[in-house]
């Protein structure tokens, strides 16, 4: 962090959580492209093993992550499309027609778990009993009614990622994600460095191991160990991938752009958490959003959120948090407070704006203000690009980016902010002055004028 106060004060939240929630083991770490690595760690491993930053912990269901990144990988290489369905690539006896982003955003409507008791049991399926039992599942809801978290929808794509790649779950997710990232501490088995994972007694100070579970086929969804420095890495490439692969030899940015856009909510009344593509999203005071997900398995909670966007946040930003109680419900927040707070305590620097280079002659007449649908726009050439901006909107405005069509001199294509897609058509009077705007079809003038062109003013 950038001074001792910062990481004395993270420090204190962490070690106020494991002793407020009694969390036998927690691990933390926060990673930002412009400081150290911070980590912390409290209590113990509970076998005999210190507890240290090499500690590895279950992060359950942040393991969908993974496996939802893995999937866009092979929508990438042209291997899916996201709106095919299930049974395009994968022999299924039922639900064959739930598509792969449905399965992705839990909008399939699958139950939540694979055919059978298999938390009585602990005993999860192996891939052929997983599809061969899936005609005994149940859809719970229909398609695309909204969102149902699923486990076993999650499952399915881990085993079409398989099919499609010719290797397993396991294999594929080492070879395409967890080595180009050098994720070398994030393993599909249990490692032996490893804490133990408990359930803390609600009415004593006593703390009973959980089994060790291994969950096979499911695993897609919830198997694999870490440790807090792995995790909070991998939350900075969700969050910020150009920064932390800027070759993209995992994903391209543009394709963690698409995953992060909300697809759905968890809740209909309370819009706190969005879903993308597989994560999970929640939104942060002054344009900021906090992309990653949340996992818990027996004896296990974790917490493994990046940050994107906000004033002061700085690149590659992000923090897991890992604990061995399985009922520690504070371990999902501290991640998102140790955001908030590192930003607060600590922000990016500031980088002194400099000249820069004029706007090109071509659109110089374009700058300014102009009106449309009776609201007036500032045109702006900013960083190389013209941008847009209402001028009475949100201090913290998003503006409109704008990109030339290649071929046609007056025309240009939002590709960033409000109306994304749409294009820009400049008119231009004798002398080669724009004198005219049409965005997304709509007339935009220098002057308040109504639809049909008559100044508000006149009588």
């Amino acid at each position: 962090m950038g001074d001792g106060e910062t990481a004395r004060r993270l420090g204190r939240l962490v070690r106020q959580v494991q002793a407020e929630a009694r969390v036998p083991a927690l691990s933390v770490a926060l990673h930002r492209a412009d400081r150290p690595l911070w980590t912390l760690q409290v209590g113990g491993t509970g076998n005999g093993t210190p507890l240290d930053a090499d500690t590895r912990l279950r992060i359950g269901s942040v393991t969908k992550t993974f496996t939802a990144v893995l999937v866009l990988q092979c929508r990438d290489d042209g291997l899916l499309d996201l709106d095919d369905p299930l049974d395009a690539h994968l022999k299924v006896p039922a639900h064959g027609d739930a598509t792969v982003r449905r399965l992705l955003t839990h909008t399939a409507g699958l139950q939540r778990e694979p055919y059978g008791d298999v938390w009585d049991t602990l005993v999860a399926p192996d891939a052929d009993r997983l599809l061969a039992e899936l005609d005994r599942a149940e859809r719970v809801l229909p398609p695309g009614r909204q969102y149902h978290y699923s486990n076993l929808g999650m499952a399915l794509l881990g085993q079409l990622v398989g099919q499609l790649r010719q290797g397993s779950w396991a294999e594929v997710l080492r070879e395409r994600v967890l080595e180009p990232l050098g994720l070398a501490a994030t393993t599909v088995p249990r490692p032996a460095h490893a804490a133990t994972g408990y359930l803390v007694d609600a009415y004593s100070d006593h703390a009973r191991p959980e089994p060790d579970t291994d969950f096979g086929a499911v695993g897609p969804a919830a198997q694999l160990w870490s440790t807090a420095a792995d995790m909070a890495r991998w939350a900075a490439f969700l969050a910020d991938p150009a920064a932390v692969d800027p070759a993209g030899a995992v994903l391209r940015p543009e394709t963690l752009d698409e995953m992060r856009w909300p697809r759905t909510v968890t809740d209909e009344t309370q819009w706190a958490t969005g879903l993308g593509l597989g994560l999970m999203l929640v939104p942060r005071p002054g344009r900021a959003v906090q992309v990653g997900h949340y996992g818990a398995m027996p004896g296990f909670l974790a917490s493994v959120f990046g940050q994107r966007g906000g004033a002061g946040t700085p690149a590659a930003l992000g923090c897991a948090v890992l604990g061995s109680s399985g009922t520690a419900r504070a371990v999902f927040d501290l991640a998102h407070r140790l955001l908030t707070t590192a930003v607060e305590l600590d922000p990016a620097d500031i980088v002194p704006w400099a000249p820069g280079e004029p706007a090109p002659a071509a659109y110089r007449s374009v700058l300014g203000r102009w009106w449309g649908e009776g609201f007036a726009y500032v045109f702006r050439w900013r960083g190389g690009r013209l941008q847009a901006e209402a001028a009475d909107g949100p201090a913290d405005p998003r503006p409109s980016v704008f990109a030339p069509v290649p071929g046609e001199p007056d025309l240009l294509r939002t590709v960033d902010g409000p109306e994304t897609g749409e294009l820009l058509r400049l008119t231009r009077g004798p002398d080669g002055a724009v004198v005219g705007l049409h965005w997304a079809t709509y007339r935009y003038s220098r002057t308040q004028q109504t639809f049909d062109g008559a100044h508000p003013g006149a009588p």
